[in-house]
């Protein structure tokens, strides 16, 4: 028996997760795939697109334009379409939809159904064909029934898909006019070769081609395997490609061969992702070309850890089969050795076990979970994965970024003061010439530095409003090439630039931001000046590079030694008191001669003053916080930011003086420490990216059930440590690709509809479960009873199977039953013991009725001998099909059925129709056929009684039953 368990248990858990299991790789098998590359074990699309990058990577820009057949400005649609058709879509080898053919087969290919099919074949060899036949049909309902069901899910699944599809900004060359070539060649004897401008158009990475031109700027996925043709401060993290931990930095030009293609600074290829830097890169593979692509075609395991919906229903379901193993063989002795008829023994243990397994489940749960996708939709909530819906509803814990989500996502610059408070315009002047000059990763700040500035706020003695200043500014998403280009776009608007002598100014080098240093700097020169750093940051991280303090315009630095660091940190936390968001600025001279710039000069900088920025809380914050509180979600904030604008804006939304905990004291914490710490805080700032991830799974270890909220490229490691990610449509690439969920409006109540849902959608799930479980046990309980002590069996094998497959029917409606609003108030979670719990509470219930069914047909109908069999079976067929059905009403909801609760319309007609189908079976010319007979007149309000008593003390028991254990 335990081999033959192990053989169920392994069957049983590919059935149930192969529809639900994305294809990842391990990272230990790609790293060694990657080692091997280079050698003779490579595939002949890996070892051609190898070859390629590298002769790419050694031509200079022109040849590699030369190389991919393309143009210095990108192709046209026409070709680009034309290439499409020869390469394919830019898609790896992923799980492609089947074939009907093998979807059929798949619905079939499952140990419920495998079972039933050995029935059917035992059946046949007994010359049983009846019993062959409908067991035969209820194999054909149950693989049509989920045949149709998974098609429509998974042509849902794709059509949401769509809606959030990551998409690439590309050039395209626009074509000649060929009226014009044609008219100049016929009247003027020319041959006009026109350049018309090309353009940037946002396309599905899908559609990209190799020759494409794409820009690629912050936060934004490799779409391809490419070379990089411009660069601006381009850092690339490629370890999922290498296992590298930091960012490395590429270039349009090398200076010396590489030995790996990885190790090239002038390629960049799919499956990573741009850290910081804009660039404009040439495709050179696609899809399966890519090495990306390749090692997908041969790395199939995976590494994705079982989620809560598939260890909940595997541990269910596995609990019905384990109880099915043991009856069978109980109800077979019994009856082999008080009927002696070993073959018919056989036949009804193997009905009993059929009936204890849940059949339609794949169909339910495929159902209930497509149908709550296409509703979220509907709610401007797409999912990714349709298993991720149950942890949507068990979510317990939300953690949050503060911006944009608790406030409103429109910064503004509220002051510019020196070191110590005063107004300062020298500071705004600094700020600006970094926010204008950077080109990495733009956000908020930078936005509101420049709209601050354009909108009239002129530095005196310089440019003032009106004044159109010459030179050219880098637009909103980063230069590209050398120097800035285009005009500062802010929300589609041309900004009139009332700069700081931008004119004057030229751009020397930039360090980008990253998020443990908290700070970045660009290096520009005043005419023949020597070059000044000037960098913005975090107060803390700015101050610990700090050694001097600007003391007005000409006056000299003083030191910045113990007294004056507290002179400035009062100043910094009255700022932040006030719910203001404060950046550091800081200036340092550098040597003339100096060419290459590093982070190690972000040192010995001089403090020049702050720049203090105002984002208010949104005005629905409060009311969904308090929404998401009632229905059991604790709301925590994972923040960058000051700890004390944090606070401020918490307070601001009903968080209280909610206690907080900050990064530097994160680290110095031991996991343990830290599991404890995060129980009792809500508030948690100065976050690195580390240390969101390090918070979610010590929530996640103390048995809650986490969302993590992110839209940034430091989010994507929370992401993908969360039971549920949650990005938006507006979010970065790497952020959507590793989320779960996507929200198209980036709304704490938005997710709290979504939460509901879900829960909806678990609720759906858990009354099939239960139902299936509870009455399959009273069935078994009364035909163990009844065996026992009837000289004949209490119902036939096919008026068993009958049974079972009419029940089956009743409940193809589930998914589309409403849910009380009390069931989805609190979190819900799988619980096998539960399961187990109720199953054992109220199955016996319906067996005190099958009994009494026994003991009615027995004395008051004289069914007590073998000739009158069959009118004892036609009255336990029917009163056995009446309370099965009505199972489900009455534990639909801990309220009164039909009173309290009613089911949705769906469900009570599925009900109604499989009554009137059991209750007319027996006298139908049919009856015959499944060994029935028509009823005495005298049973049906007998049959009534039965019935209304059955609802009676199941209700009664259902009262006990949540005073003690709850619902």
């Amino acid at each position: 028996m335990n081999g033959f368990e192990t053989f169920l248990r392994t069957l049983f858990s590919l059935f149930l997760t192969r529809r639900h299991t994305h294809r990842h790789f391990r990272r230990q098998a790609i790293l060694e795939s990657l080692n091997r590359l280079g050698s003779g074990d490579r595939q002949a699309p890996l070892r051609y697109e190898s070859r390629t990058m590298r002769q790419v990577a050694t031509d200079d820009v022109p040849a590699a334009i030369a190389r991919l057949h393309s143009y210095a400005d990108g192709l046209t649609g026409t070709e680009a379409e034309a290439r499409r058709e020869r390469f394919g879509p830019n898609e790896v080898e992923h799980e492609k939809p089947l074939p009907a053919w093998r979807h059929l087969w798949h619905c079939y290919g499952n140990p419920f159904n495998l079972l039933l099919t050995v029935l059917a074949f035992i059946s046949v060899l007994t010359q049983d064909l009846k019993a062959a036949v409908v067991i035969g049909t209820m194999v054909v309902l149950s693989t049509l029934l989920r045949f149709v069901q998974e098609g429509r899910s998974n042509r849902a699944a794709e059509r949401l898909k769509a809606m959030v599809s990551n998409t690439a900004t590309v050039i395209r060359r626009r074509a000649p006019d060929a009226a014009a070539v044609a008219i100049g060649a016929r009247y003027f004897g020319v041959h006009l070769h026109p350049a018309p401008p090309a353009a940037s158009v946002e396309l599905p990475i899908s559609q990209l081609v190799p020759g494409d031109h794409v820009i690629l700027s912050a936060g934004d996925m490799i779409p391809a395997d490419c070379r990089v043709l411009t660069a601006r401060d381009l850092f690339v993290s490629q370890g999922a490609m290498t296992g590298e931990s930091l960012p490395v930095e590429k270039f349009a030009e090398i200076d010396r061969p590489f030995t790996s293609v990885f190790e090239t600074p002038n390629l960049v290829f799919m499956g990573t992702n741009v850290v910081s830097g804009s660039a404009t890169v040439l495709v050179v593979a696609t899809g399966a070309r890519t090495c990306f692509g390749a090692l997908s075609a041969r790395v199939s395991a995976t590494d994705r850890t079982q989620t809560a919906f598939e260890a909940g229903v595997n541990g269910v379901s596995w609990l019905l089969i384990r109880f099915a193993l043991v009856m069978a063989p109980v109800v077979l002795l019994i009856n082999g050795l008080t009927k002696g008829d070993w073959v018919e023994a056989s036949l009804f243990a193997l009905s009993v076990a059929v009936g204890l397994t849940p059949e339609m489940l794949p169909m339910i749960v495929t159902s209930t979970l497509a149908r709550g996708a296409v509703t979220l939709s509907r709610r401007k909530v797409i999912v990714k994965r349709l298993d991720a819906i149950q942890n949507f509803g068990a979510m317990d814990v939300l953690c949050t970024d503060k911006t944009g989500t608790i406030t409103q996502d429109r910064i503004a610059l509220a002051r510019h003061t020196d070191a110590f408070g005063t107004p300062s315009d020298t500071v705004l002047r600094y700020a600006w010439l970094n926010s204008f000059y950077q080109t990495g990763l733009r956000n908020l700040l930078d936005r509101a530095v420049l709209e601050h500035v354009a909108q009239g706020h002129a530095t005196p003695g310089h440019a003032t409003p009106g004044d159109v200043m010459s030179g050219d500014v880098p637009s909103d998403d980063g230069p590209s090439g050398d120097g800035p280009s285009g005009d500062v776009m802010l929300d589609d608007v041309a900004l009139v630039h009332a700069a700081p002598d931008a004119r004057d100014w030229r751009k020397v080098d930039e360090i980008p931001f990253d998020f443990v240093r908290r700070r970045m700097s660009v290096i520009v020169a005043e005419g023949s000046n020597p070059p000044v750093l000037i960098c913005k940051g975090a107060v803390a991280e700015m101050l610990a590079a700090c050694a001097w303090i600007a003391d007005g315009e000409n006056a000299a630095p003083q030191p910045l030694d113990d007294d004056m660091l507290e002179r400035l940190h009062a100043v910094t936390r009255d700022l932040n008191r006030q719910g203001l968001r404060v950046v550091a600025v800081a200036i340092r001279e550098m040597p003339a001669a100096q060419a290459v710039y590093s982070v190690k000069d972000e040192a010995g900088l001089t403090l020049v003053g702050y720049i203090a920025f105002l984002d208010p809380p949104k005005e629905t914050t409060a009311p969904a916080l308090r929404a998401l509180a009632a229905h059991g979600v604790e709301v925590k904030v994972l923040t960058g930011d000051s700890e004390l604008v944090t606070a401020q804006v918490c307070a601001q939304v009903g968080f209280g003086h909610a206690r907080f905990l900050t990064g530097p004291q994160i680290d110095s914490m031991s996991d343990s420490v830290l599991a404890h710490a995060v129980g009792k805080h809500r508030i948690f700032a100065r976050l690195t990216p580390q240390h969101k991830e390090r918070i979610v799974r010590a929530l996640r270890d103390g048995g809650h059930v986490v969302g993590f909220m992110g839209d940034g490229i430091n989010d994507a490691a929370a992401l993908r440590a969360a039971d549920i990610g949650i990005s938006v449509d507006t979010g970065v690439d790497i952020a959507k690709e590793a989320a779960d969920i996507i929200l198209l409006e980036k709304s704490l109540m938005v997710l709290e509809e979504g939460v509901l849902e879900g829960r909806r959608t678990f609720c759906n799930m858990l009354k099939y479960i239960r139902m299936t479980a509870s009455s399959n046990f009273g069935n078994v309980f009364s035909v163990l009873a009844g065996s026992a002590f009837l000289p004949f069996l209490p119902m036939l094998p096919l008026q068993l199977l009958v049974q079972n497959l009419l029940y089956d029917l009743s409940q193809t409606a589930i998914p589309f039953d409403s849910v009380d609003r009390a069931l989805v108030a609190r979190p819900l979670k799988w619980n096998p013991r539960d399961i187990g719990r109720f199953m054992i509470f109220f199955g016996p219930v319906s067996s005190v009725f099958d009994i009494a069914t026994f003991v009615l047909m027995w004395h008051a109908f004289g069914a007590n001998s073998l000739a009158r069999q069959s009118l004892f079976q036609s009255g336990w067929f029917v009163e056995g099909l009446l309370t099965q059905t009505l199972i489900v009403h009455m534990i639909r909801t801990p309220k009164r059925p039909f009173i309290d609760s009613r089911a949705a319309w769906p469900l009570m007609l599925m009900t109604v129709l499989i009554a009137a189908a059991g209750i007319a079976l027996p006298v139908s010319p049919l009856a015959g056929s499944f060994g029935l007979q028509p009823l005495p007149p005298a049973y049906y309000p007998w049959l009534v009684g039965m019935v209304l008593g059955y609802a009676v003390l199941t209700t009664a028991m259902k009262t006990l039953y949540i005073r003690r254990f709850g619902w």
